[in-house]
């Protein structure tokens, strides 16, 4: 037998047993890749037409080189539609794969393997097979049948539409999903082309070389499976999901390196592109989440979590609620964490919103009364806990319906916004400053006794007094009463301090206005300062 022959026979003998191993490998390899069905179905075709192919060769009669032929189209007519098939899984169109258009994809090879088999009684693939002459061992040529030329046709057609299919998709493709893609365009571009030649009648001895070609494709595939993660999922098919999230999803692997993400990512963090794959996280939340960044590094990688994090961009403020969720192999083990953001801008802005209404007098912008009275509960409750001094000021803007009545209740509200202002120089961080009503007003000062409130409240009488409330025909003086008490013992309720500030307050009112006086066990008297 000649060497070339020979060696051709050996090559195609080990591209069966690869594709083989291909489909041994495809089906108990753990995906969630739907057309993985479609490849084990390639694989175990071309290793039948392989085979098949590699003992006509060695055959030495036309007898044995028909029955070969025969065993060859067991296989070879179903690689191409299923070909077509796992490159719809591969590109997101599972909606076109149905029952009925599967059964009229394999109608045409199905047809082809019964005519090959019935070739003798009818001709309609093959015309005539004959030996060939002077040839170094026998072969075969062929006079093709019509169906010959619609298998053919449907073949090529079949190959042709998943390149292009393929191709259409190349764009749409992240980097690191590129070369999944490339392996199976080389496996569908390589052996189209050898069918080509070998019609053209332009390979060694007229042979078919797609067998040979197989050999590489296949030890390709192989390689790409275990080095790629090839088959473990559709790429464009998680695309289309992936990229229609409106929540951006950050995907990093064991050391918090980035190795994917969505568009809707890209647009919450600046600089997210193709050249941060492989970049820490860190990197990537900086300067804008700078919470995020420790709340990501501090939190159990193997545990789901969420928090709600301040995102502060040069385009302004915006709320995301992060979760952080373990990403794990099929074996249990840890490969990674998915990263989501949530904008969640709109609701918070909408829930500061109604607090605000709710705890928050309108015209002032103080608390409302409501809101006052639960937060100094909280801090009387703190104070005699720690046994230190609470003490309250109520005040009442002086001659305040007579303001209404002269100038108008547009003046008056402007009188009331500017007492607040008044008595807002004054008060701490800790303090609380509420509308208790109409025109009157309520300061909770914890860790202050009552001569350090009544000099405080002191304090802001004389600024309100000499504070002049400029309008557009008439300069208005504003005056205010006051009322102090303080939490003399644990048992005294916010309720009672309140009824004693305010008869303290109207004591104020009673002697003449614009002063302090000072509620106590000892009774009502005026502050003096001394």
């Amino acid at each position: 037998m000649n060497t070339l022959i020979s060696n051709y026979i050996v090559i195609v003998a080990i591209s069966g047993v690869l594709n083989a191993l291909l489909a041994i490998l495809a089906y108990y390899k753990e995906t969630d890749f739907a057309g993985v069905k479609s490849f084990i179905v390639i694989s175990c075709t071309s290793a039948i037409y392989t085979f098949g192919f590699a003992l006509e060769l060695s055959s030495n009669s036309l007898e044995e080189i028909s029955l070969w032929l025969k065993i060859e189209y067991l296989g070879m007519p179903f690689i191409a539609p299923s070909s077509l098939i796992m490159v719809l899984h591969f590109v997101g169109l599972e909606r076109l794969i149905t029952r009925g258009k599967v059964a009229a994809l394999y109608t045409i090879p199905f047809i082809t393997a019964l005519l090959v088999w019935t070739n003798e009684y009818h001709h309609l693939f093959y015309r005539s097979v004959y030996l060939r002459t002077n040839t170094p061992t026998p072969l075969v040529d062929i006079v093709m049948g019509p169906w010959y030329i619609v298998n053919g046709s449907f073949t090529f057609g079949c190959m042709l539409a998943s390149t292009l299919l393929m191709l259409l998709q190349w764009n749409r493709m992240k980097r690191v999903y590129r070369r999944q893609m490339f392996t199976i365009l080389i496996g569908l571009f390589l052996p189209m082309t050898g069918a080509l030649l070998y019609l053209l009648g332009k390979t060694p001895y007229g042979m078919d070389p797609v067998p040979i070609i197989m050999s590489l494709t296949s030890a390709l595939y192989i390689w790409a499976i275990q080095s790629r993660g090839m088959l473990t999922a559709a790429p464009i098919a998680r695309e289309n999901i992936f990229e229609s999230m409106r929540d951006g999803v950050l995907v990093a692997d064991r050391f918090d390196m980035l190795i994917d993400y969505n568009g809707a990512a890209a647009q919450m963090l600046q600089g997210l592109d193709a050249a941060a794959i492989g970049k820490p996280l860190a990197q990537l939340f900086l300067p804008a989440g700078k919470d995020a960044v420790s709340y990501v590094m501090s939190s159990d990688p193997l545990v789901q979590e969420e928090r709600e994090m301040e995102w502060i961009t040069a385009y302004g403020t915006y709320y995301y609620q992060i979760r952080s969720s373990p990403v794990l192999k099929r074996n249990g083990h840890w490969a990674g964490r998915l990263i989501m953001l949530i904008d969640v801008t709109e609701r918070t802005l909408l829930q500061e919103k109604l607090t605000q209404l709710a705890t928050i007098d309108s015209l002032t912008g103080i608390y409302n009364r409501t809101r006052f009275m639960e937060l100094s509960k909280e801090r009387l409750a703190e104070c005699v806990l720690n046994k230190t001094p609470l003490s309250l000021i109520l005040l009442d803007i002086d001659h305040f319906k007579s303001i209404n009545d002269r100038y108008g209740h547009e003046h008056g509200d402007i009188a009331l916004q500017h007492v607040v202002e008044v008595c807002s120089r004054h008060t701490r961080e800790r303090d609380l400053f509420g509308r208790y009503g109409g025109e009157e007003f309520v300061l909770c000062l914890p860790e202050t006794s009552l001569e350090q409130a009544g000099q405080l409240a002191n304090t802001i009488r004389k600024d309100i007094e000499d504070s002049l409330l400029f309008t557009v025909s008439e300069t208005i003086q504003v005056t205010a009463s006051f009322g102090v008490v303080e939490a003399a013992h644990a048992e005294l309720t916010l309720e009672e301090m309140l009824g004693a500030a305010d008869k303290a307050l109207y004591t104020s009112k009673r002697n003449g206005r614009n002063a302090v006086y000072l509620s106590q066990d000892a009774g009502i008297r005026e502050f003096t300062h001394i």
